[in-house]
């Protein structure tokens, strides 16, 4: 599909992707990109999944004198 025609008929293109057809736009006769869609995630996300393996340092929190320093004053 020609890249000036995709922009007049981007709905019809979009029904095709969603129905498992390859849409290729290109430009000049040059594919440029395939239009696909976008599946949503099969599982649900599991928050937690990484708890005990992210560690914060105590201090993460503390001010850094020389930042508000440049805050404060300027560089």
């Amino acid at each position: 599909m020609n890249l000036s025609d995709a922009q007049t008929r981007l709905s019809t293109l979009v029904d095709a992707a969603l129905k498992g057809e390859e849409v290729v736009i290109a430009n000049a006769g040059e594919p440029l990109v395939r239009l696909v869609p976008c599946h949503p995630r099969m599982t649900p996300r599991q928050p937690g999944r990484l708890r005990g393996q992210i560690r914060i340092a105590d201090d993460f929190d503390d001010p850094d004198e020389a930042i508000v320093k440049l805050f404060e004053e300027g560089p």
